[in-house]
């Protein structure tokens, strides 16, 4: 067996444990009410409602967030248009309305943060509007969506910054090996980047909050701090990757501060009910594996818990690379700390995702690859149709427009599988 299978296998080895009961939490009723699509019933725990602060969510699926690249290609890379949402995003997102929660691709929240061509930024009043535009679409559509807060830090390109020719991180440490993106659409070498200076940690907790405060205003139901995969909030909790010796570097406590300077920002946004993080304590893109990660992300789990956030988004699956450097990071580990809902992630498949929401490890599960090529998955899963075939690897973040995007159709039961 897989690293991967070994994982998802030692989920609950006494059992269904005590969280598959409708747990005290004043946040979250995980009471199992189930929501029917259609006149074919099933008993899929996943999809059941999930009431989520003051947000009812009608199935437990979620769609990942998936940096799929599609803003408008233009010749200049620095034409303001590439950076702004577009119309066959908002058919990207309406097509997976039918999920219990959308979380929107990675979005660049300032200049500094970004660094991927064709990604959409929630910057400007013209991004805003275009975002506005794929909120109006979901909710139309009854759906309900945040979005990604998204600072690349060490993972960008000075080709993204003409004006300060600098990326920045915890610490002045490489990505270990691997190429970054260019603003240019090719690939280079990591660069080095240069530490952010404890004023400069401070104005980036406010750009988060900038940011959070400008998906409010378009209308996104919350937001979801991207802390996971390498990026600028993990480059923090991570021991390979901070080695400051202010408040923001060394133990547990001082790491995790930027994550909590963020919520207790973002929480003068929106309450804490709508504020979700992502982590990746498995992970080991970007140049990611730290020895102490089983008690570092055991400790932010503990650290949050006080908020009453929206939920941790966890990415514990293995199958976006594991570092090895430790033990495998569990949902039930942090589970042990965390009591509001946890949205498990990475190669799940319909029956993994079932097992762990019936042993109380997750509340929810996010589908990425499946929900490329399934933009009907929930109904999918619901009356137990096949599914699609997955998408061309070359689809999933190139500039190809509608191909391996809009393009995947719902699937037609045959008339003996319709009901009259």
């Amino acid at each position: 067996k897989t690293l991967h299978h070994i994982q998802r296998n030692q989920r609950n080895p006494r059992g269904p444990s005590k969280h598959a009961q409708p747990r005290q939490n004043p946040l979250t009723s995980i009471e199992l009410k189930h929501t029917s699509m259609g006149d074919q019933k099933s008993n899929l725990q996943l999809m059941s409602e999930l009431t989520m602060g003051d947000l009812k969510l009608k199935n437990r699926v979620v769609l990942a967030p998936l940096t799929r690249a599609r803003c408008t290609p233009t010749k200049d890379p620095y034409d303001k248009l590439n950076k702004i949402p577009n119309d066959i995003m908002g058919d990207y997102y309406e097509q997976r309305a039918s999920g219990g929660l959308l979380i929107t691709e990675a979005t660049a929240i300032s200049q500094a943060g970004c660094g991927w061509l064709n990604a959409p930024w929630a910057v400007t009043e013209e991004q805003m509007a275009g975002w506005k535009k794929i909120v109006d679409r979901v909710h139309k559509k009854n759906g309900v969506i945040f979005l990604q807060l998204w600072h690349m830090g060490r993972q960008s390109h000075t080709s993204f910054h003409p004006d300060t020719k600098e990326i920045v991180s915890a610490s002045a440490i490489a990505v270990g090996s691997g190429q970054a993106s260019t603003a240019f659409g090719t690939k280079a070498d990591y660069e080095k980047p240069r530490a952010l200076t404890t004023e400069e940690v401070k104005k980036t907790v406010q750009d988060f909050k900038a940011c959070a405060a400008r998906a409010k205003a378009a209308g996104f139901d919350g937001v979801e701090i991207h802390s996971a995969n390498g990026y600028l909030v993990d480059q923090f909790f991570q021991s390979c990757s901070n080695k400051r010796t202010d408040k923001y570097g060394g133990s547990m406590e001082n790491r995790v501060r930027f994550l909590v300077e963020i919520i207790e920002a973002i929480k003068e946004v929106y309450p804490a009910s709508r504020i979700g993080f992502r982590l990746s304590p498995n992970g080991a893109y970007g140049g990611m594996g730290s020895e102490d990660n089983v008690e570092m992300f055991q400790f932010i789990a503990k650290t949050v818990e006080k908020y009453g956030l929206a939920y941790m988004h966890l990415m514990d699956g293995l199958g976006f690379g594991y570092h090895g450097k430790c033990r495998v990071v569990t949902a039930t580990d942090m589970r042990k700390h965390f009591s509001g809902p946890i949205i498990a992630n990475v190669g799940l498949t319909k029956d993994m995702a079932e097992g762990m929401i019936r042993s109380g490890a997750v509340d929810l599960a996010a589908f990425g690859r499946l929900y490329i090529s399934n933009p009907d998955l929930p109904e999918r899963f619901e009356n137990n149709w096949p599914l699609a075939e997955p998408a061309a690897y070359e689809t999933w973040w190139k500039p190809t427009g509608a191909k391996g995007y809009t393009d995947f159709p719902t699937y037609t039961p045959p008339k003996e599988e319709t009901k009259a």
